[in-house]
This record gives C-alpha cells, structure tokens and sequence, in this order.
C-alpha cells in the first residue's frame, strides 16, 4: 500500500473520531459510543517529508493532515475580511521608539 493511500486512510480515521466525538458532546459526553481503533498499519506512520538535506522526515507523532509540527504546510493567510484588514494594518505600523532610562 503506498504512503498517499495510508494517509487517506489515516484522514477518514481521524474523520470518523471527530464524528464519534462530536456524537458523545452531544449526549453530555457520556462515552456511549467508542472510538474506532487506529488500524495497525497506520500506527508508525512517518511524516516522510522532505528535510532541508534532502532525506525523508522520519517523525512518527503526526497530525490529522498526515505531517509532523514541523512540516505541516504553509500558512494560507488570513481569509476573511477582518483577518485581512488586520494583517494590511500590521505591514503600516511604524515601530516606537524607545528611550532608555539612565
């Protein structure tokens, strides 16, 4: 089985989580219904992406997206209409100036 159809796989596993905990929030979070169990060959899963030397990442402790903290994509920006004025104010800030005490 390739690494694109494991990190799918690992996608729809963590999908189907959100939904049993989404499911339980709704009851109180009275655990009726469990958490499918993460099959057996998505647990060592590595993150595999390329490292600045050019060898594959070999991190294990990765996130729903199938990538490690230090390799999970690049930011997007802001998106809605208020991140985006937010983010042209901060380019316009002058920086204060300090006087130092003594």
């Amino acid at each position: 089985m390739s690494t694109l159809e494991q990190r799918k796989r690992l996608k729809a596993y963590y999908q189907e989580c959100k939904k049993v905990y989404a499911a339980n929030a709704e009851r109180g979070y009275r655990p009726a219904i469990s958490a499918p169990s993460m099959p057996e060959d998505l647990r060592d899963l590595q993150c595999s992406a390329k490292t600045r030397s050019g060898t594959p990442c070999k991190q294990k402790a990765i996130y729903a997206n199938g990538r490690c903290k230090w390799h999970g994509g690049r930011s997007t920006g802001p998106n809605t209409a208020e991140g985006k004025k937010h983010s042209a104010m901060n380019g316009n800030c002058p920086k204060k100036k300090r006087t130092h005490a003594g």
